[in-house]
């Protein structure tokens, strides 16, 4: 059995990247019951959907470097059952409390959701595993995982693809009322490169590192784009110009849509490397604090701009959100700018909680604090 290593203290830059995808998401996650469409062919539209792209690339990668870092207090055996116990924990927040704060309803018979949550638990459970192949194992075998997986774009789809081949990788209606929105390929792949990522996050070198691995990343996007031969199952078309050139699949993960999100995600580590807390960082320090809290308190305010706006709170609002909600009334639809109103509003009134319970975590030691 390997002995625990010393833990290694918190890095600024990360944390900083971190919180910044967690305020990024909420904008996501606001528009969801605005109204607003998933994108289009207003810029403000578009940009309002695709700039909420670097979230989940970041949350999962991350997610994987701070599973190398957590194990440096913890040995290899203690690692791999902290990971079970955490993923598993998520995967039932996901199926019970996040599920509920999305609705505000509790119609579980007709609708559940495998979220990005339930994605990141499942792929926890897995690196129980991994975590116990060589470092340079993990890394390879991730990195095949977010390269190779558009092959399956050149083999004619399932007819009907079985309840596992929906979890691993085609989505939708699985087990019952379960829609899958996460697959698991390609994120365990991300997942496992972050982890494989802990080792430059240790080192000296990570800013230069970083660097050069973001701008690499970056070009290759441009690359492999404007090739248009593999990479991305909706091949763009120059008349659609830079809009549907960045318009990339994320359901599942492109090895485009991959690129084009982790290599800015790179960048801005590096160029964070000289920030000392804040109010970015802060979300960065408690993610999972930051998702549970964030979700019920967009969906009030959105019952709030409702009553102020129809004089009642509108029906539609505890319909199945993020993915199946009911259809959109005659004049429901917000404007942007009340959009990034209500979306600033909320952000500002998270950081106090998410302030408090960062200082928790830093002060006090606990095993239970490790799980949100």
């Amino acid at each position: 059995m390997s002995a625990p290593r010393q833990p290694f203290a918190r890095i600024e830059s990360i944390d900083f990247v971190r919180g910044l995808a967690m305020i990024l998401m909420a904008i996501d996650h606001v528009r969801v019951y605005s109204g607003v469409p998933a994108g289009g062919q207003s810029p403000g539209v578009f940009f309002t959907r695709w700039i909420t792209h670097f979230v989940a690339p970041s949350f999962a990668f991350l997610a994987g470097t701070s599973i190398y870092l957590h194990g440096r207090k913890l040995s290899r055996a203690a690692l791999s059952k902290f990971l079970v116990t955490r993923g598993a924990w998520l995967v039932l927040l996901e199926l019970t409390v996040i599920r509920t704060f999305w609705t505000f309803n509790f119609d579980f018979a007709h609708y559940m959701l495998a979220g990005v949550i339930w994605m990141l638990g499942i792929c926890m459970i897995l690196m129980a595993a991994m975590i116990w192949l060589p470092m340079r194992a993990i890394a390879v075998i991730g990195i095949a995982i977010i390269g190779l997986h558009n092959l399956a774009d050149f083999a004619p789809y399932p007819e009907n693809p079985n309840a596992l081949l929906r979890f691993l990788y085609y989505g939708g209606n699985a087990i019952g009322p379960m829609l899958v929105l996460y697959v698991i390929v390609p994120w365990i792949g991300v997942m496992m490169c972050g982890y494989a990522y802990g080792v430059i996050a240790e080192s000296d070198r990570r800013r230069s590192i970083s660097m050069k691995l973001g701008i690499a990343m970056t070009l290759l996007f441009v690359v492999v784009r404007f090739i248009n031969k593999y990479g991305d199952p909706h091949p763009w078309t120059p008349d659609r110009g830079l809009l549907g050139f960045i318009a990339t699949t994320k359901y599942p993960a492109s090895l485009s849509f991959l690129l084009m999100t982790l290599g800015p995600m790179f960048i801005a580590i590096a160029l964070a490397e000289k920030v000392r807390g804040g109010f970015v960082t802060t979300f960065g320090r408690v993610p999972m604090f930051y998702y549970l809290l964030h979700i019920p308190l967009i969906h009030i305010a959105a019952c709030i701009v409702s009553l102020v706006r129809e004089g009642r709170v509108n029906p539609r609002l505890f319909g199945n959100y993020p993915v199946l909600p009911p259809p959109l009334p005659d004049g429901y639809m917000w404007s942007l700018g009340l959009l990034y109103l209500v979306f600033a509003l909320c952000v500002i009134a998270l950081y106090f909680p998410c302030r408090w319970y960062a200082n928790l975590r830093a002060t006090k030691r606990s095993a239970w604090l490790s799980y949100i």
